[in-house]
């Protein structure tokens, strides 16, 4: 609704602020940046083929990552059919262009990992396929499972089948890194704060965790401690 109602306002701010100059670091060409990725962000709500085409351009061809990623992710995270006809097309295209570069990687792990849709869990399956993924890469599993972890419809959806899923990559790590492991359960031990379907199903899932065979120190004080 603020997006229709407010199209022609936020259309001039983001023409105004999406410069061509060279990129700064300093305040204010950093506020400048945020705003004109807040009013995309806002636009990218709206079927407006010449909004998605600015987006993509922009996705394309800006000198900076934080306004190559902010378009990436409002066209991945779009739900208009405009902005999935090109999702595809953009996610391939930034890959190809940054692959050898792993924290601009993980980066576009994250996006995909934190669309707030319940299909995202079956996504998130597909790129622990990925060639750029490794579950004993610590610095991977927290772009991909811990972002995911982080995506409140994708993650707490009322199956539970978020929960089946981190439990699972937490039993994996477990024995990979018990650290990691440790450390991603924490979106679990926040089992109190929501209604009595999610509150049990996460506590199956903390159990079944907690009567894993071999469980490692650092994860069963926390597991422990949480139930």
């Amino acid at each position: 609704s603020l997006a229709e109602g407010l199209k022609d306002e936020l259309q001039q701010c983001y023409q105004s602020l999406n410069s061509t100059q060279a990129y700064s670091s300093d305040a204010n060409a950093i506020a400048r940046r945020s705003l004109k990725n807040v009013a995309l962000s806002y636009l990218m709500l709206l079927d407006d083929e010449h909004v998605l085409q600015q987006c993509y351009q922009q996705c394309g061809s800006s000198n900076n990552m934080t306004d190559t990623l902010a378009a990436l992710k409002a066209i991945v995270h779009g739900e208009s059919e405009s902005a999935q006809r090109l999702q595809q097309t953009a996610l391939k295209n930034f890959y190809q262009q940054w692959q050898q570069e792993p924290l601009v990687v993980n980066q576009w792990l994250s996006v995909q990992a934190s669309v707030p849709s319940e299909q995202t869990l079956e996504h998130v399956k597909q790129l622990m396929e990925h060639e750029c993924f490794a579950i004993t890469n610590p610095n991977k599993v927290r772009a991909l499972i811990g972002a995911f972890a982080q995506n409140m419809l994708a993650f707490h959806q009322l199956s539970g089948k978020g929960y089946e899923f981190l439990a699972d990559q937490i039993i994996q790590l477990n024995s990979l890194n018990p650290q990691m492991a440790a450390r991603m359960l924490t979106p679990l031990t926040r089992w109190k704060k929501y209604d009595t379907d999610r509150q049990e199903k996460m506590r199956q899932a903390l159990e079944r965790i907690r009567d894993t065979q071999a469980l490692s120190k650092d994860v069963f004080e926390v597991v422990n401690k949480s139930l």
